[in-house]
């Protein structure tokens, strides 16, 4: 088998692609986009459907809103009209006159109109006449309707009673107001274990009395309990309105969060008086007086609701006012929907799916040959080819194209194979002698540069040597001369002599390491074994100065348990120019850290000492040429010629020092040293 040069099996083409992305498609239309355009379409049916049931609910409480208001008008009418009406005036002259007929003409028109109390009180609170003995000769009559009364407008609005106040009317009154609190789902925590007040639809009329005083005609309807009030506001909205079959629209009256009258069932027969409204509809309605709209939990199911506050004569939110209707009924109506419409999805898809399957069929059994040869001819068989496909189309006219093309890709291998072979020949040749060459041009390159470092280095050590050892000289020699002057009183400056000859010691070591790196093979430096901690603790007082300018605290980590024995001075030395750059890298402070631990090297003993920094850190291309001679970052005060020394004489040891930095975290100088033997 033949190999086609530059094409291996790495580039194969995955198995049945080309079926699967037929496949794709043809089924996409079918199997994506149509599911998408019917979940999009069921979205916004679903949500015009539940807008269109708070629509509905929405006039179903408009509706009983507009009748409960119609009920306040007609009792209001009523009272009117039985004011003005010639009887009762006549019944109101004679009651001056000691008669009883103004009561009777009362109790007739309470039986008449469904009034649960109805009596005459004049302007200093006393009852003139009712329809039966009140229970107490003082009757609250601070009621903002009765003031309005009094004043000369009739008015009429819902007022809460507490139950001294329906006791001092009547004590049957204060009984039919009282309702035990049903504990309820969902309702907001309460110690309530019953309701004792009552919701009144109180009415007042202004009366002129024959004295020429004002009084108030004075009527109340209790709405505790009072089915027929709630059953005729949901005859009115729900008789006959469509609802479907196993819905049923309520009505309820709320005193508080509490039901006090109402057509929703807790039992099979029995009302649910006494339970409470959910907490998410309690703060809604009354705590914000917003109208609720929406689904909501109503003792035992699911119901459409819309609940709006009820406000009394204090416009003070006391209660709430209910229309709403089981939702169920249409949440299966939905479902139900929904089913057959996935029902019929399924059957269009069952019906056609198949057919696409097979015309697909016919496009991709051509290609899917033409998808093998290809990768034949990619893992190196020149030999393969498609045949002959039955199909009379522009695959067909491919294939045959197709396999005339490797006919002739076959004949181009075997040329493009001999030249290459030829080819790499030459260039392997040509390789071999530009590797020579340039090696060689490197290696005289290295030296050039040497050469020339190491020549204006010996000049320039020379000229420094002669310049500061002359000085040297001169200062030593008058220090002796100081020294025979004083006589016995030199010994009393002994200790700063010492100094002065100690430092120009140092100074002559200095000179004498500049001539050592200009000539290092000239020089071999004394050495001993100890402590690298020893030696940290003596070079910290030479930089003292310039830590005492700064903020810079010091942190020494002494871990390092064996010895060395490079030559104590010079060991100072690589030291004093590593604590002084980084000391010059912090002007603002910072943390200069000094560690010593063991560590092996190309599995020889030895140890590393670090002196870290949290300065600015270096740019790359500047750590790359900090142990050049000369190089340096400090244009005024350095030379640059701090790290090549030291670098040379951890050199010459038989370390190595390098540096490790990070931009805006510092840098940290390692040098390793062999352990003494």
């Amino acid at each position: 088998m033949r190999k086609l040069a530059g094409i291996g099996p790495t580039a194969a083409v995955p198995r049945h692609s080309v079926r699967y992305r037929l496949l794709a498609i043809a089924l996409l239309p079918m199997l994506v986009i149509l599911p998408l355009l019917l979940g999009i379409s069921i979205y916004r049916w679903n949500a015009k459907f539940d807008a269109a049931l708070i629509s509905k609910v929405n006039d179903d409480l408009t509706i009983a809103h507009q009748y409960l208001a119609r009920i306040l008008e007609n009792t209001q009418d009523q009272l009117v009209s039985v004011k003005n009406s010639a009887r009762f005036q006549e019944a109101l002259r004679q009651q001056d006159q000691g008669h009883q007929g103004l009561a009777s003409l009362l109790r007739e028109t309470a039986q008449a109109h469904g009034f649960d109390f109805l009596y005459v009180l004049d302007d200093e609170g006393r009852v003139v006449a009712s329809e039966f003995p009140l229970a107490s000769d003082s009757v609250r009559w601070d009621w903002p309707i009765i003031g309005s009364a009094l004043e000369g407008r009739a008015k009429t609005n819902i007022d809460i009673f507490a139950p001294d106040e329906l006791s001092a009317i009547s004590p049957g009154l204060a009984q039919r107001a009282r309702i035990e609190i049903v504990p309820t789902a969902g309702s907001a925590p309460t110690s309530r274990k019953e309701e004792t007040r009552g919701m009144v639809l109180q009415s007042a009329s202004p009366v002129v009395l024959p004295d020429g005083g004002h009084a108030a005609l004075v009527g109340g309807i209790l709405l505790n309990r009072n089915l027929g009030f709630v059953d005729a506001i949901n005859d009115l909205i729900y008789h006959g309105s469509g609802l479907p079959e196993g819905s049923r629209g309520t009505v309820t009256l709320f005193l508080d969060d509490a039901r006090i009258s109402t057509n929703v069932r807790l039992f099979e027969g029995e009302r649910a008086i006494g339970t409470r409204v959910s907490t998410a509809v309690r703060n809604a309605v009354l705590d914000d007086g917003r109208t609720w709209l929406d689904s909501a939990f109503v003792v035992n199911d699911w119901y459409v609701s819309g609940y709006e506050p009820i406000v009394d004569s204090y416009n003070h939110r006391v209660g709430m006012l209910y229309a709403g209707f089981l939702q169920k009924p249409f949440t299966e109506a939905k479902r139900q929907t929904l089913l057959e419409i996935a029902l019929a999805f399924l059957v269009a898809v069952a019906a056609t799916v198949p057919l696409f399957l097979r015309w697909a069929a016919g496009i991709f059994r051509p290609l899917e040959r033409m998808t093998g040869t290809i990768a034949r001819v990619e893992c190196g068989d020149l030999d393969a080819r498609i045949g002959y496909v039955d199909a009379r189309d522009e695959i067909g006219a491919v294939a045959l194209h197709f396999d005339r093309l490797l006919g002739r890709l076959q004949e181009r291998d075997a040329q493009l194979r001999g030249w290459n072979d030829e080819l790499n020949r030459r260039v392997d040749e040509r390789t071999s002698e530009l590797q020579l060459a340039n090696q060689q041009l490197e290696a005289t390159t290295r030296q050039l540069v040497m050469s020339e470092k190491l020549a204006a280095i010996g000049e320039i050590t020379a000229g420094v040597a002669h310049e500061i050892n002359n000085p040297i000289a001169v200062m030593q020699g008058n220090l002796e001369v100081i020294r025979a002057l004083m006589g016995s009183e030199a010994a009393a400056a002994e200790t700063e002599f010492r100094l002065i000859d100690e430092q120009l010691r140092r100074i002559g070591e200095i000179v004498t390491r500049l001539l050592q790196f200009a000539k290092p093979q000239e020089y071999a430096g004394y050495s001993e074994e100890y402590d690298v901690a020893d030696v940290i603790s003596d070079t910290l007082p030479l930089v003292e100065h310039l830590l005492n300018r700064t903020t810079i605290s010091v942190e020494r980590e002494y871990h390092a348990s064996r010895l060395i024995s490079m030559n104590r001075t010079e060991l100072q030395q690589v030291l004093v120019n590593l604590m002084v750059n980084a000391i010059h890298a912090m002007p603002d402070g910072g943390r200069l850290t000094l560690r010593t631990f063991d560590r092996d090297e190309s599995r020889r003993h030895g140890i590393v000492i670090e002196v870290a920094d949290t300065g600015a850190g270096m740019a790359p291309d500047i750590r790359e040429r900090i142990f050049d001679p000369f190089f340096t970052t400090k244009r005024r005060e350095g030379t640059g010629l701090g790290l090549s020394i030291s670098q040379m004489l951890v050199t010459r040891q038989g370390g190595k020092i390098t540096v490790e930095s990070e931009h805006a975290k510092g840098t940290t100088f390692s040098v390793w040293l062999p352990e003494a033997h």
